[in-house]
């Protein structure tokens, strides 16, 4: 089968396109047939190996000493059930299902073995593979901090990163549960956030939300690029900061995938797709998404 194999860590020139083994389920694993799948910050820190100095030899010692010790990255991915395990209840062959795979990986490749108990669920009806793929990174991480900053109906959230792949799943998420948003980015996206159902947009290029006189009961910094000390004058008393930097990995639940999935066939969540290419052009979405200015996902076809 083909992957886009990361060789060792490095520029986007390191990874190349390889033939590789096919992988063979496990008598409790599926083994998908990879329509669609992702480029994410995550991928690209893995590769890069952008990691602080106090974290270098850990992260060694669990990503691989030098080179991934899983070369195939990948996190989030959609597709078919081409063959089950002995074992597995859950699946059959010519299911849709859309996958995180986590430090697992190996979406970036045509096909990819899963348990059945992993983070997997049956695709969203009426949904494209591009798109159920692309909303799962986003979908869950937002999920997770909105949660640990205790959102509640009628609050003012402030998004700041909105047009990012967590910032948009995290407007559209903030407003379901009834909160008044405002998502803060650059003046191109403006229109789009307004677009997911944000009541009010902030250009931060023009305007600091942060010295203006709106106060806020959750600020989400959904980029990592907001420090708590900026943003507290601009909280209510009481009110909750959180950030996806530094504050660990999002914690994702299996009913998470199930409440995202119902979302999307409701209509009341939507991916965000900035880009696509196809899989042999893995490095030049790369160094795409490097630059930083990606709007919501940017998604590989595969199949």
């Amino acid at each position: 089968m083909k992957a886009i194999v990361c060789t060792q860590y490095g520029s986007a020139d390191v990874l190349k396109l390889r033939e590789v083994d096919q992988v063979m389920p496990k008598d409790n694993e599926v083994r998908i047939k990879v329509h669609a799948t992702t480029v994410t910050a995550g991928d690209i820190r893995v590769r890069a190996f952008q990691s602080p100095l106090l974290l270098w030899i850990p992260m060694r010692l669990v990503l691989g000493l030098r080179k991934p010790r899983k070369p195939v990255l990948g996190v989030e991915l959609a597709g078919v059930v081409e063959a089950v395990g002995k074992d597995v209840k859950r699946y059959k062959v010519g299911d849709s299902v859309f996958a995180l795979t986590g430090m697992k990986f190996g979406g970036h490749a045509e096909y990819a073995c899963l348990s059945e108990n992993s983070l997997m669920e049956i695709k969203p009806e009426h949904v494209s593979y591009e798109e159920s793929a692309s909303i799962l990174f986003g979908g869950t991480t937002a999920i997770y901090f909105l949660g640990k900053g205790n959102i509640q109906q009628g609050q003012k959230v402030l998004i700041y990163g909105a047009s990012g792949t967590v910032g948009t799943a995290a407007v559209q998420l903030a407003k379901y549960f009834g909160a008044e948003v405002t998502g803060v980015c650059s003046g191109a996206n403006l229109e789009m956030v307004k677009s997911l159902g944000a009541d009010r947009v902030v250009d931060y290029t023009k305007e600091d939300f942060a010295s203006q006189n709106e106060h806020y009961d959750l600020i989400f910094d959904a980029v990592g690029k907001c420090s708590k000390s900026r943003c507290k004058n601009a909280l209510t008393p009481g009110g909750s900061y959180v950030t996806v930097d530094g504050q660990g990995i999002a914690k994702v639940l299996p009913q998470d995938l199930l409440f995202i999935k119902e979302l999307m066939e409701q209509g009341n969540l939507r991916s965000v797709i900035d880009r696509t290419y196809p899989l042999e052009q893995i490095p030049e979405a790369h160094r795409y998404v490097e630059k930083g200015h990606k709007k919501g996902s940017v998604v590989i076809q595969v199949s």
